[in-house]
């Protein structure tokens, strides 16, 4: 028994993770250029997000990330999407305790590279991370990410939380698939494939 875990990530060309969906989304470290995903959105892009949620039988989340969602998704019917979502499993992780309210959610309380790391054994399937910027950093440290689906958008946002910011643990991926929006936006799986390869050019 083991899950497999995916990123699922929405990503400037610059990097930048933050505040994809609106101005107000993630406004933390004084961030004020949220909203660069929507103008981007087309049925490419609902299409490769369906496929991404539709492979997946859990959902796990940081804190932030957890509330800015639970905010939004519980009030969605099912006929516009939030069957799917609002039914499956959904797991925040937080160093402290966490009262949770949106159907199907477990809090897992600790370190989130020994919670995740238990998660992932104790349960099958899928499970996707979604957003969640501080908690990927962890998960990439503990080398818990199995796979990497980036939504990478024709813009640069000059700032923000940036999802392989300094200090990523070193990491070899192998293209696994990929995908182009008619509005540009460039869907990339990767699959993680251990430490990096080093040499030279001849």
């Amino acid at each position: 028994m083991a899950s497999k875990l995916i990123v699922g990530t929405f990503v400037s060309l610059d990097g930048v993770m933050q505040g994809p969906g609106g101005p107000t989304e993630d406004e933390s470290n004084g961030f004020t250029r949220g909203g660069w995903l929507p103008a981007h959105v087309d049925q490419d892009f609902n299409e490769i997000m369906a496929d991404v949620l539709d492979r997946a039988d859990g959902m796990l989340l940081g804190r932030r990330s957890y509330d800015i969602l639970a905010s939004y998704w519980p009030d969605v019917s099912d006929e516009d999407g939030g069957a799917k979502i609002n039914s499956m499993a959904k797991y925040v992780t937080t160093r402290s305790p966490k009262e949770v309210t949106w159907n199907n959610s477990h809090v897992l309380q600790g370190e989130a590279a020994q919670t995740v790391a238990e998660l992932k054994k104790s349960t099958d399937g899928v499970i996707l991370v979604q957003g969640s910027s501080d908690l990927l950093r962890t998960l990439q440290e503990a080398e818990l990410v199995d796979e990497y689906h980036l939504l990478v958008f024709p813009v640069v946002v000059g700032e923000g939380k940036r999802l392989f910011s300094e200090g990523t643990v070193p990491a070899g991926l192998k293209l696994a698939a990929s995908r182009v929006t008619s509005t540009g936006v460039v869907h990339l799986v990767y699959e993680w494939a251990g430490a990096p390869l080093y040499g030279t050019v001849a």
